[in-house]
């Protein structure tokens, strides 16, 4: 079994409207790879907000008195916690310099995902930008699948991933935030191990292992290969849901 990842080269600074399937499938010829059934795509959200126009310039930003207050508590940009606001569906945690909150995409993460790095307005734009999430990472990886399937007329896998912080871990880590034709969990429940034991609570992350692995070739400064074309994920494709990446709150044992 041998596992490949790829960072595709060549993918140029994304503009508001671009067209990702294009973009891609351009940079794969480039790189000299050709699609293949079972080949998946992973994509940094980065990307995927800039083509979807989730930039927003602090500037045409308004804070509320509670961006205000939270602001004073955090020691940030009051217009920056209005959006972390906005973007988030409570706040969990808070200490000066970070706002942890649950995403209103339904999972933990530091600023609801809001991100001031690698990112510019348009030539001439004057302003401070930040970048969102994209609206619905899900749909995203979802009609981006369904058109590289239908230029290409093969069977693959799209995932888009965000570098998230851990509980009681160091460092940031990539992880899935929406995938499309492959699964977010493998249940190995039911199954045996090397000496005949029946494992019982062995629910693997697949989606999150693979978003890990794929970050590693991808980089997080100024590598500029925001995708990563991925041969031999060695578990079979099938449409899936990042809602199985996601632990009830009943069984959340850190909030």
């Amino acid at each position: 079994m041998a596992l490949t990842i790829t960072a595709l080269q060549n993918i140029p600074l994304i503009r508001q409207d671009d067209d990702l399937a294009d973009i891609i499938l351009e940079s794969l010829a480039t790189s000299g790879l050709e699609l293949r059934n079972d080949d998946i795509l992973v994509l940094a959200q980065k990307i995927v907000s800039k083509a979807e126009g989730r930039m927003v310039n602090l500037a045409e930003v308004t804070p509320s008195v509670q961006a205000n207050e939270l602001a004073l508590k955090t020691d940030k940009d009051p217009r920056v916690v209005e959006l972390v606001l906005q973007e988030s569906n409570e706040i969990i945690r808070t200490r000066p310099g970070t706002i942890i909150v649950e995403h209103r995409l339904g999972f933990i993460c530091a600023n609801a995902g809001i991100d001031h790095s690698n990112v510019a307005g348009e030539a001439g734009e004057n302003g401070e930008f930040v970048l969102l999430l994209p609206q619905d990472p899900e749909r995203s990886a979802r009609e981006l699948c369904e058109e590289i399937k239908r230029r290409q007329r093969i069977h693959i896998g799209v995932m888009i991933v965000d570098s998230h912080g851990r509980a009681w871990r160091n460092g940031t880590v990539g992880m899935c935030i929406g995938l499309s034709g492959i699964p977010g969990v493998i249940d190995e429940r039911g199954w045996k191990d090397l000496f005949g034991y029946t494992l019982r609570i062995t629910v693997v992350g697949v989606a999150d292992e693979l978003a890990a692995a794929a970050s590693l070739v991808m980089g997080q400064a100024a590598e500029g290969t925001p995708v990563a074309h991925v041969r031999g994920f060695p578990h079979p494709l099938r449409e899936g849901s990042f809602k199985e990446l996601l632990r009830p709150k009943d069984q959340d044992m850190f909030r």
